[in-house]
């Protein structure tokens, strides 16, 4: 007797219903490991582009819209400060690394960021090809930019005021290619790197300006990106900003853990509805395994006539069920990666954000446990009517 081709026929007598089965625990397994994988992925991407930032001081406002805005570069900034007066606040004794960044321009979509050549090392970025920044209107991608713009060292381009690509209100002077960063997977990888005067000169043509002079007292930058030599310096450097300046210190790590408590409800209410449609689904098979056990009593309880044993009809259920769970569960592997392209592309699309896709075996092997010991207790009480058969009983009323 061929077990699999009497399991595999009996869920073919019903395709709609094993269909809508493999679907509805397929989603449930999809929208479990889509979830689990972004949540995890997209933490993981911020906390690479904290990179080792421990404080970032800028002008009044949000504190998190000044992080996001100055470390993630995915949001719009707070204001500018004073530039004379960060670099005072750079000489602290406690301060290890103090930089200056200022931007407000972009090319292709792509954030422009005025900055000294320390700034590459928050990221541990090296160059791959070219050079450093030497004079004003010298640039270097980020491995990101090279590969999505095409562009080569000695090649220039023209950047657009604003965060967002435009033709409308675009800047005169070129700006040229010197230097390509090795891959990060950090955020200076969607990044064009450039120097302060670069910046200041762009907007100081724009307001009819001499670019020749370049006057600490009255330029602005965005930001100041800061690391610490001590823990000494965390303890007391922000709360003197906060509470004796007219600027702002921000806690990176703390405001992006902040953030992450207000998405992880969200991440629990949809994780809370995937293992409800798991449990439904689960239901739904028991269901058409015990309607499969009882319509075809007969059939079953003549094979019992022919010599086939509790154990073999028990197989018989045991491998639809088992059909099912494993068929439901490459599906939903296959919906919860498709998913997640979609899901990247437009991140991608949106906020410049190149998030690393891999698949998480430990969340796969747990989710498929969960499968598998629901599919067991559906299996366990599915066949509780082949172990009280009565095969006279039914024979006889069939007839």
């Amino acid at each position: 007797m061929n077990i699999w081709k009497i399991s595999i026929k009996n869920l073919f007598h019903k395709p709609l219903y094993t269909f809508l089965s493999i679907l509805s625990l397929a989603i449930s397994i999809g929208l479990l490991l889509g979830i689990k994988q972004l949540d995890a992925s997209v933490k993981q991407q911020f906390d690479n582009s904290l990179g080792n930032i421990d404080l970032v001081i800028g002008a009044k406002g949000s504190p998190l819209q000044l992080v996001l805005a100055s470390i993630m570069h995915i949001d719009n900034p707070t204001g500018n400060i004073s530039y004379k007066e960060a670099k005072k606040i750079g000489k602290n004794p406690l301060i290890k690394t103090a930089v200056p960044i200022s931007y407000g321009d972009n090319y292709k979509g792509y954030r422009i960021v005025g900055t000294t050549e320390l700034f590459a090392n928050f990221y541990e970025a090296k160059l791959e090809e070219g050079k450093l920044i030497k004079k004003p209107m010298e640039v270097i991608l980020g491995h990101t930019v090279a590969q999505q713009l095409g562009l080569k060292i000695g090649d220039t381009f023209l950047s657009s005021h604003g965060f967002k690509d435009n033709t409308m209100d675009v800047h005169t002077e070129p700006l040229t290619v010197v230097g390509i960063y090795k891959p990060t997977q950090k955020v200076i990888d969607r990044l064009i790197v450039t120097n302060l005067e670069s910046i200041w000169d762009a907007h100081d043509h724009e307001a009819g300006e001499a670019h020749e002079h370049h006057d600490d007292e009255n330029k602005e930058v965005t930001s100041l990106l800061i690391s610490f030599k001590s823990p000494m310096g965390l303890l007391t450097i922000p709360r003197q900003i906060n509470e004796k300046t007219d600027f702002q210190a921000a806690l990176p790590k703390y405001e992006i853990q902040r953030l992450f408590q207000f998405t992880g409800i969200g991440v629990k209410i949809v994780s809370w509805i995937a293992y409800i449609i798991l449990v439904i689904s689960c239901i739904t098979i028991f269901i058409s395994l015990f309607k499969m056990v009882k319509e075809r009593a007969f059939d079953l309880a003549l094979l019992r006539t022919y010599g086939a044993s509790n154990f073999q009809l028990i197989k018989i259920v045991a491998y639809e069920g088992f059909t099912i769970g494993f068929l439901a569960t490459i599906l939903g592997i296959l919906i919860s990666q498709s998913g997640l392209i979609i899901v990247y592309n437009m991140i991608e699309d949106q906020y410049k954000q190149n998030i690393v896709q891999s698949i998480s075996y430990t969340d796969i092997l747990e989710t498929s446990l969960w499968v598998f010991i629901m599919i067991i207790v559906a299996i366990s009480l599915s066949i509780l009517p082949i172990i009280k058969m009565n095969i006279s009983k039914i024979l006889s009323n069939e007839k």
